[in-house]
This record gives structure tokens, C-alpha cells and sequence, in this order.
């Protein structure tokens, strides 16, 4: 009885409980390619319930443990299938308005039916959960992922049975030691908030496929590699019909790769031509629509497939009023095509990776992407556990978004301090990226060193492209400014302005020194311009942003805990006067610039 006491009241006294969920835990090494698979969704209908004290981990709920040996009811702090339900995927602020600024722990559970197949392994995959998830499984802990914006997939082929309850706990807590870090100039949402999807494969299934141009600039060679989820020896094959092309590709331990001559139709935001290409090896078979492009840096200008571009963009949050940062897939599109009707070639997704839809979009759109992490600010450089977080979350977004024609650049972090404990954290992220992909750019917004009045970060060694953030005329009001930076610079790669700005409230008009106007806003973008387009290494930017989002730090009666920087209305109704003036340049550059 004693012992039975002792462990029935553990929660009361243990301070550490977290410690048994931190084993498991879902990394890149188990992502796998999922874009053809068919997938039996558990969206919908979960019950969750508000779990502020973490009591559902402290007290090992998923045990559901309402007897005790002698077969006596024991009292519990939960009841699952009374509790209120919810539609998943959805963002918690969003769904109610009482916890629209709710931060920490919430419970959701469901029951589901299941029949197993022989010969299988079965997945699960939660596509984005903020920022902890943990997962459990018929009284088993399946494991947790770290990252509140890219997948996790976890096997749970031995946990299945005919009648199945999951419970998942998402945990938007922000803490320091985070990626990103508890303070940030976007708002935390919570949820399971992308797909839950169980995914089945064979025994020995194809874990990684990957197709691209070899990127030598003769625009005739595909190199095809291949990563199986096991030893195995022999021959997979690859397939593109519209060019002809079926050959095997030899096998040996697991993994291959084949160089195939060939002369693609190019893939660019005028032509996003996608082919479809098939791989099957042993039992398994999987297809993607594949664009095959080449992007490189050479001095100070940017080529895309042999021929130099201006990057025409704009920043872009994962947001709507609607959805929070659960957008649909319509208003991903809608947001594509408000960057092309402004004129852009290309879209910056700050300060996360966004939804895997939305760069599929692109391909299919034509449109450029830059991708990002969240190693924002003053993220705790010197602790090893967060590097390795952070190293996660690039390899897991790189993984994932590898057969995307539209993606051209990883960005390694955001607005960071050019200290020595972050050029060892950000400079390694940066040869990580290098040694997982060798066919697109590196880059990091960078800051101005105010102390030169220059572009003088020290990780720009380490980078292809200099990302470089300045708001003269706004955080910094003596615009004169502009000029002695660039005269003061003289980088020997290309710089994208990957932020300048200003606050405008929507329909606010005034004087072009009011501040938070329209007027304001219109007058900085056409004086940045103006500058901008006479510095011959700018080879592309990418102002903020397209329109407005939500952010807590935003407190002024302009503001209304709101960024207003955008070209347009948090709804995307409104268009503001600068987004006419940023058109207008666009236009005049012309469309293959």
C-alpha cells in the first residue's frame, strides 16, 4: 500500500518530471518522404482540455490507470471523452476567444479504429505542433519533437491496435533556451496546428528521394539520391516519362545515387515547369513534381539558370485573422498571388518554415523562396542543447522542402548581435546547410554595423548572399544614412535588403513626417528605392512586409498590438499606398530582371 501511495502521489513531490518524456525524441533522422503516399488523416474532432500544471505528464494519465490491484475505483483528474472537442489542425487563440492569449500546455485526444496490414510499418506524422509535442499511444509513450514549425513523424506499428486512443500535448511555453527564444516580434500561437496523418510502408520503404540539377551551369545532368530505411542491396529505378527516361539506380546498403544526361526544360518563376518523377525500389514506389532549375552566386551577382536576376520580393509571415498561423490552403495561394499582382519574383517566408504547402504552391506558381529558422535574436548562443535544436530544425526544413524548385535560399537566423558565441553557433548552422545541400545559397539577415556605417558582420564569410536589414527613415530617422552605408561597403557578394520599412495604419493619412501614416510609409519606400536601385551589388530585396500581423509588443493606439508595416490590411482587403509605390518599381524593372 505504501508503495502504491508513493506513486499515486509522485506528482505532488517530484520536481523532475520531465526528464522520463525527454528519450524518444523525433529528429531529422526520422523525417521520410511522404509527398505521394496515400495518408489516412486523424484531422478533425479531438477533446482537449487546458492542462496549465503539466498534471497529464506528472500523473502519467496516459496509463489511464483507474483501478488499483484490488480492483478499487481510483479518483482521477481527468475525463477524456467528456471534455469539449475541437477541430485539429487549428491554432487554440483563434478557436475561442478565452484563450486568445492563453501560453503552456493543452491535452487533446481522440479515439480511432485501425486495421493493421501484414508486412507493415505504420507512421504517424504531426506536421507542426508549437513548440513541444509529446505523443502517447494505447498507455505508451511514442515520444516528443522540439520545433514549432517543422514535422515530426514517430513509427507506432507495435502500439496499434483495432481500438486506439492518442493522446498529444502541445506546449507553446516560451523559454529562453529556445528556438526561437521567449522574446520575439511575432505572436506565439499554440496548437497542433498542420496535419495528422498515419502514414503505412513497406518493411523496407524509401526514406529519402531527391532529384536535382547537377549544378556544374550545363543544365544536363540530373543526380538522383536515394536513402532506404534499411540495409539493402539491389536496384531501384527511376522514372520521367516526358523525358524518356527509366533507368535503374544500384543499390548497395541502403543507399544510391545516379547521374542521368538529360536536358530538362528549365524551371523559373516565367516557366515553373514541373515534371513528374517516379522512384520504386523493392516493394515501395513514390512520385514527386519535380522543377529542375540551377541558382548560384558568382561576385556580386545571383544567377538563375545561367542568367542574372534581381530578386523582386517581400517578406511574408505565416498568418491570418482567421486561422492564426494554421492558414488554408487557399489562403496560402491568396498570398502567392498578392506577392506576384506586386510585381514579385520572389517571397522571403519569415521567421520560420511555413507550411510545406505553401512551397509546393510556389513551384506550381512560379514563384522564388527564401526559407528561414527561427534563430532570432538573442538566442542562447553559448548553450550546446540549443545549438543542436536550432541544427535540428534546419536539417528538418532543408529535408523536407529539398525537391523544391521555387526554394533557393536557407537562411540560418534573423537580426542577431555580431558576437564571438554567435559566429561559432551561426557560422556552423551555415556549413550545415553547405553539407546537406550543395545546390542552393546560404544566407542570414544580417545587421548594419552602426559603429562602421557598414555591411561588416563576421559570418558573411560563411554565407553566399548577404540578407541585411535596415530601416533608415524609420528605427533610424537621418535616412542620409543610407548612402554612407553603401559608401562604406564594399562587399564582394551580392546583398538582398531583406527588411526596411515603415508602420502605417490602415486609411491613416497625414504628412510624410507623420508618423504611423500611410503618407509616412509611401515616402520611405519611395526614398529607399530611390537609393536602392543605384547600388549596383543589391541584387534583390525583400521589404517588410506584405501585410499586417499580429505581434504583443505592439502596444500604441497606431498599432493596436498589431505590426503595421505591411503593404497591406491584417485581412488583405486593404491596400496600403506604399504597395502601389513598390509595384510601380517592380514593373519598371521588367519581368525576367
Amino acid at each position: 500500500m505504501a508503495k502504491y501511495q508513493q506513486k499515486n502521489v509522485s506528482d505532488i513531490n517530484l520536481e523532475d518530471y520531465l526528464s522520463e518524456y525527454e528519450v524518444k525524441q523525433a529528429t531529422h533522422e526520422d523525417l521520410m518522404f511522404d509527398r505521394s503516399r496515400p495518408k489516412e488523416s486523424l484531422n478533425g474532432l479531438w477533446h482537449y482540455a487546458v492542462d496549465q500544471y503539466d498534471t497529464c505528464i506528472r500523473q502519467h494519465w496516459y496509463e489511464e490507470r483507474r483501478f488499483d490491484a484490488n480492483g478499487f475505483t481510483l479518483p482521477v483528474d481527468y475525463s477524456f471523452d467528456e471534455w469539449p472537442a475541437m477541430m485539429l489542425p487549428c491554432c487554440w487563440n483563434t478557436f475561442s476567444e478565452k484563450f486568445s492569449l492563453y501560453e503552456g500546455s493543452m491535452i487533446f485526444t481522440r479515439t480511432f479504429r485501425f486495421s493493421r496490414h501484414d508486412d507493415e510499418r505504420v507512421f504517424l506524422k504531426i506536421g507542426a505542433a508549437n513548440y513541444i509535442c509529446r505523443v502517447f499511444l494505447n498507455r505508451e509513450y511514442v515520444g516528443m519533437h522540439r520545433g514549432g514549425s517543422t514535422p515530426a513523424y514517430f513509427e507506432i506499428s507495435d502500439c496499434l491496435r483495432d481500438d486506439n486512443r492518442i493522446i498529444i500535448q502541445a506546449d507553446n511555453t516560451r523559454r529562453p533556451e529556445q528556438v526561437p527564444t521567449e522574446n520575439t516580434d511575432w505572436f506565439n500561437y499554440g496548437g497542433i496546428y498542420r496535419d495528422i496523418e498515419i502514414i503505412r510502408v513497406p518493411r523496407i520503404f524509401i526514406k529519402r528521394f531527391q532529384a536535382a540539377l547537377v549544378p556544374d551551369g550545363t543544365f544536363n545532368k540530373i543526380q538522383v539520391k536515394v536513402q532506404l530505411s534499411g540495409e539493402f542491396d539491389g536496384e531501384a529505378c527511376i522514372s520521367i516519362p516526358e523525358l524518356d527516361i527509366t533507368l535503374p539506380i544500384p543499390i548497395c546498403r541502403g543507399c544510391g545515387e545516379r547521374i542521368i544526361d538529360a536536358m530538362p526544360e528549365l524551371w523559373s518563376p516565367e516557366n515553373p515547369k514541373l515534371y513528374h518523377v517516379s522512384l520504386k525500389c523493392g516493394g515501395d514506389e513514390v512520385s514527386d513534381e519535380i522543377g529542375f532549375r540551377e541558382i548560384c552566386v558568382k561576385g556580386r551577382e545571383i544567377f538563375l539558370n545561367g542568367n542574372p536576376v534581381f530578386l523582386r520580393g517581400i517578406s511574408c509571415h505565416e498568418e491570418s485573422v482567421r486561422n492564426g498561423k494554421a492558414p488554408s490552403d487557399e489562403e496560402q495561394l491568396e498570398n502567392i498571388r498578392l506577392a506576384k499582382e506586386l510585381g514579385c519574383n520572389f517571397m522571403r517566408l519569415a521567421h520560420y518554415p511555413h507550411n510545406e504547402k505553401t512551397a509546393q504552391l510556389a513551384d506550381r506558381e512560379g514563384i522564388l523562396l527564401w526559407e528561414e529558422i527561427p534563430v532570432y535574436w538573442a538566442i542562447r548562443f553559448s548553450r550546446e542543447e540549443t545549438y543542436r535544436d536550432a541544427e535540428n530544425q534546419l536539417s528538418e526544413m532543408i529535408l523536407r522542402d529539398w525537391n523544391r524548385a521555387s526554394v533557393i535560399i536557407w537562411s540560418v537566423g534573423n537580426e542577431n548581435a555580431d558576437s564571438d558565441e554567435r559566429l561559432s553557433f551561426m557560422s556552423r548552422l551555415a556549413r550545415q546547410a553547405h553539407r546537406l545541400d550543395e545546390t542552393r545559397l546560404v544566407s542570414a539577415a544580417c545587421l548594419v554595423s552602426y559603429e562602421k556605417m557598414a555591411i561588416a558582420d563576421r559570418l558573411v564569410p560563411y554565407l553566399d548572399l548577404i540578407g541585411l536589414n535596415e530601416y533608415m527613415g524609420w528605427y533610424t530617422p537621418d535616412f542620409s544614412l543610407l548612402t554612407k552605408l553603401f559608401e562604406n561597403s564594399r562587399p564582394e557578394k551580392p546583398v538582398v535588403i531583406t527588411e526596411f520599412g515603415a508602420d502605417a495604419l490602415p486609411g491613416h493619412r497625414g504628412t510624410s513626417d507623420d508618423k504611423g501614416t500611410e503618407d509616412c510609409q509611401k515616402d520611405v519606400y519611395e526614398r529607399q528605392i530611390k537609393v536602392l536601385k543605384t547600388i549596383d551589388y543589391v541584387k534583390g530585396m525583400t521589404p517588410w512586409i506584405l501585410y499586417d500581423f499580429r505581434c504583443p509588443r505592439r502596444t500604441s493606439a497606431i498599432q493596436g498590438y498589431y505590426n503595421r508595416k505591411g503593404l497591406l490590411s491584417p485581412d488583405k482587403k486593404y491596400k496600403k499606398q506604399a504597395f502601389w509605390v513598390l509595384k510601380a518599381f517592380y514593373e519598371s524593372l521588367g519581368s525576367h530582371s
